[in-house]
């Protein structure tokens, strides 16, 4: 491409940046990244990557999972566009205060013809269990794996999640009741990594502190 030089950084290091957390600080701060194929979770102190995992779920596998479900229950085929709106307009992983219902157009899976049905939100969480429970076990098992002393900082600093999908409602809520730590969303999710990977272009001083880092460990 033309450059100079290539650095590279993690993904959930980029997203932290992007968040606005305080990965210099001595004190452990933590982010949940859930992106299209994978979700990161990390847990970051001294521009350093202190505990991660990484699992192959995320928006793609909820997608999926609504297409299975629609296939399973209503034996209906639908495309994983209509799967993504499904998610966004009535999708959820606790229950809702006004549940939610959205009619669906897609195949009948016996006649090959088009067809509608009604879907609510309640089946969409059904639906959502497994994806959404290999989420919350990711930041379980971060957190059981961390340092104490960094771990105990979350008890204020709390957890942020970024990436497309920590939007699905009360997925921050299901985090929080699971881990017993706040937890609140990034201002704007969508584009954590790109912003954070924007600042270090910016600031020299803290891509040199995040490699040297990598180089130590």
């Amino acid at each position: 491409a033309g450059a100079r030089k290539v650095y590279l950084i993690e993904q959930p290091m980029a997203s932290g940046i992007g968040a606005g957390l305080p990965i210099r600080d001595p004190e452990g701060s933590m982010i949940v990244d859930i992106g299209g194929g994978t979700t990161e979770v990390a847990l970051m102190s001294l521009a350093g990557i202190v505990q991660g995992q990484s699992v192959r779920v995320g928006g793609d596998a909820i997608d999926e999972a609504i297409v299975t479900f629609m296939k399973s229950v209503h034996s209906m085929l639908i495309g994983n566009n209509m799967a993504e709106k499904i998610k966004i307009g009535i999708g959820s992983a606790m229950p809702m205060e006004e549940e939610l219902e959205m009619t669906v157009k897609g195949l009948d899976q016996v006649t090959g013809l088009p067809k509608k049905t009604t879907v609510t939100s309640e089946e969409v969480r059904e639906a959502l269990r497994d994806p959404v429970s290999a989420i919350v076990d990711a930041v379980k098992s971060t957190l059981e794996q961390s340092p104490p002393e960094l771990a105990a900082d979350l008890v204020d600093r709390g957890i942020v999640m970024a990436g497309g999908s920590s939007q699905l409602r009360g997925l921050d809520k299901m985090i929080e009741e699971r881990t017993g730590l706040p937890v609140k969303r990034a201002e704007d999710p969508l584009t954590c990594v790109a912003r954070g990977t924007g600042v270090v272009l910016e600031q020299l001083d803290l891509l040199k502190a995040i490699l040297d880092t990598g180089r130590e460990e």
